[in-house]
């Protein structure tokens, strides 16, 4: 090699070396919760665009980032100075990990060791509103792109605390030990599973103990009258119905309010039924059995809904139909279904909504 091809040679290497040490060095960056990258889905107050706050369970987020590396950054409520909020973590589609804050702030690495390129980070709330708030502050990346846009079809799920996921994932804390809503899981509950089967978006109306006119355990609010807030557990903050019309809502409540005067129950709950028609004129919506419910109060239920869905029917709401789940799912905390039941009970309202949408 003469001496000119050396110093070529040397001074390619040298450039290439160059090249990529600034790419591996390419500065992280702190991404605001307001960058319009940033995708949302849920019951969000957005009053303070850089700090969205979210209670319900399933709220989720997603963005779309560069680099091998991701940290996020929430603000958590603390409620009653002790409840910390778990989060489920889904990045590139892989296997979902579960996480819990630790304070009233927290940086949390979601992603290490990546292969450089573009990702996309899926931010779950697992825990519901009588847990707190969380806010979103942003992301510590290289950089964020824009998110493909969002399914087009969506679904709301109304329910109670195993519309939740509440006392599901044993994966780490058993039953009756730690705090109770340790075992809190809303991204693998049966909601988000039938909307990602349907490749559809999905919204959780729901928290623990909620009935449609008997709450459990002293809750002085039934579901008719949070439905339209934004934060279910203490019945404030208005929601806009504008910013999320769903295609199909299923409602999934009667666990807490047993078995009661079936006048006044098929009567209240022909009344919400109304109320969700004003927001939703065009919706299929589907009255669900209890997939917890002991045999007397399932029988009960089938009962109800069958009256309740033939008067519908009758005053010519076409669009009202029922499902009965094939059996009771308790193996999880509490009576509730763990997880794997949660699997069970989504593979027979994804056929059903399938079937009943043409989907």
């Amino acid at each position: 090699m003469n001496h000119t091809h050396l110093r070529r040679y040397v001074l390619s290497a040298a450039m290439l070396l160059l090249w990529s040490v600034s790419v591996e060095a390419s500065p992280v960056q702190f991404i605001g919760a307001d960058h319009p990258d940033i995708q949302y889905t849920g019951r969000i107050d957005f009053s303070n665009t850089k700090l969205p706050r979210f209670w319900a369970a399933g709220v989720y987020i997603q963005v779309k980032f560069k680099g091998t590396s991701c940290s996020i950054i929430v603000n958590d409520e603390v409620l009653w100075g002790k409840s910390h909020n778990y989060l489920e973590i889904s990045v590139d589609q892989q296997k979902p990990f579960r996480i819990q804050t630790t304070g009233k702030t927290d940086t949390i690495t979601v992603a290490t060791g990546l292969q450089r390129g573009a990702h996309t980070l899926t931010i779950c709330k697992n825990t519901e509103a009588l847990i707190g708030y969380l806010e979103f502050a942003g992301v510590l990346c290289e950089g964020i792109l824009p998110m493909p846009a969002k399914p087009q079809r969506k679904i709301e799920f109304i329910g109670n605390s195993i519309t939740c996921g509440t006392g599901s994932d044993l994966s780490v804390v058993p039953c009756d030990k730690a705090e109770w809503y340790d075992q809190h899981n809303a991204y693998f509950s049966y909601g988000p599973t039938v909307a990602r089967e349907l490749k559809t978006q999905y919204h959780l109306t729901s928290e623990s103990g909620i009935g449609l006119m008997h709450s459990c355990c002293d809750k002085p609010y039934v579901m008719p009258q949070v439905f339209d807030k934004v934060n279910f557990s203490t019945n404030t903050i208005p929601w806009d119905f504008s910013k999320y019309i769903p295609d199909v809502v299923t409602i999934g409540l009667g666990q807490n309010d047993g078995i009661q005067d079936s006048v006044k129950f098929c009567n209240a709950y022909v009344e919400f039924i109304r109320t969700i028609r004003k927001h939703y004129p065009s919706a299929q919506i589907i009255c669900l059995t209890s997939p917890m419910g002991d045999a007397a109060l399932t029988k009960a239920l089938k009962n109800y809904l069958t009256g309740i869905v033939n008067y519908t029917t009758a005053q010519g709401d076409k669009k009202v139909s029922k499902y009965f789940y094939s059996r009771s799912f308790n193996s999880g905390c509490g009576g509730h279904p763990d997880l794997k039941e949660h699997q069970l009970i989504a593979n027979e309202l994804a056929e059903y909504i399938r079937s009943v949408m043409k989907w």
